[in-house]
């Protein structure tokens, strides 16, 4: 026991290394030596404190700027226009009425519309002048039938006018009422056909599109199992 005690090395550090040992713990009192523990997964992350307060940031926003004008305002703006463009139809209309010195030249001939006028078995003679006015007064009905339908197609983005246009003229005007028999919409036959159509395509197994999914989307399509 004493020859292993008188083998063994003895290490002593001299003060200066003591003093080098005891430096980086002595010169920085906050660190500690002990490495700090790994992140936790879905701990929460302490973040530094805003440079500025909650609502006092130099040119900050309270609201997001829209974009688009949301879908009632766009149908109002919409519907505004189309009154505009219908009363500048108005004036031009009694514009060319009041100009108007030439009499036998129409659009429309004025023995059919004499024909027609004659249908009437209540009645008997009709003057000249009488189809003369009933050609003008056919020519702006057609016109501002024509003038309504048109801007149902523009608000549906088409450019060409349609049977439908002109009755959802005739539906949305109070004037025309008396056509709603002659000319009916179309809306509930068009629906029934999409039905019959989705239903063919189901039982032959075509691709159609999802739910909610606009039918050229390439992504939308599907396959029907067979059963």
């Amino acid at each position: 026991m004493t020859v292993h005690l008188l083998l063994r090395p003895q290490i002593r550090s001299s003060p200066s290394q003591a003093t080098t040992l005891a430096a980086p713990n002595s010169m920085d009192p906050t660190k500690s030596s002990t490495p700090p523990p790994p992140p936790v997964m879905g701990a929460p992350v302490a973040y530094p404190p805003a440079a500025y307060p909650p609502g006092a940031a130099p040119g900050a926003v309270a609201y997001a700027p829209q974009l688009y004008a949301p879908p009632a305002a766009a149908a109002a703006q919409q519907a505004a226009a189309a009154q505009q463009q219908l009363q500048m139809f108005w004036t031009e209309q009694y514009r060319e009425i009041e100009a108007t010195t030439d009499f036998k030249n129409h659009n429309l001939p004025l023995a059919r519309i004499k024909k027609i006028m004659k249908a009437d078995e209540d009645v008997r003679m009709i003057a000249a002048e009488a189809p003369v006015v009933f050609a003008r007064a056919c020519e702006m009905f057609i016109l501002e039938l024509t003038h309504r339908g048109w801007a149902h197609a523009e608000e549906n983005k088409r450019r060409t006018l349609q049977k439908s246009d002109i009755a959802a003229a005739i539906a949305r005007t109070e004037v025309f009422d008396f056509l709603v028999d002659i000319v009916p919409r179309d809306d509930a036959k068009d629906v029934d056909a999409a039905a019959a159509a989705a239903a063919a395509a189901a039982a032959a197994g075509i691709p159609r599109p999802a739910a909610g999914m606009p039918a050229t989307d390439p992504l939308a399509y599907y396959y029907v199992p067979q059963q």
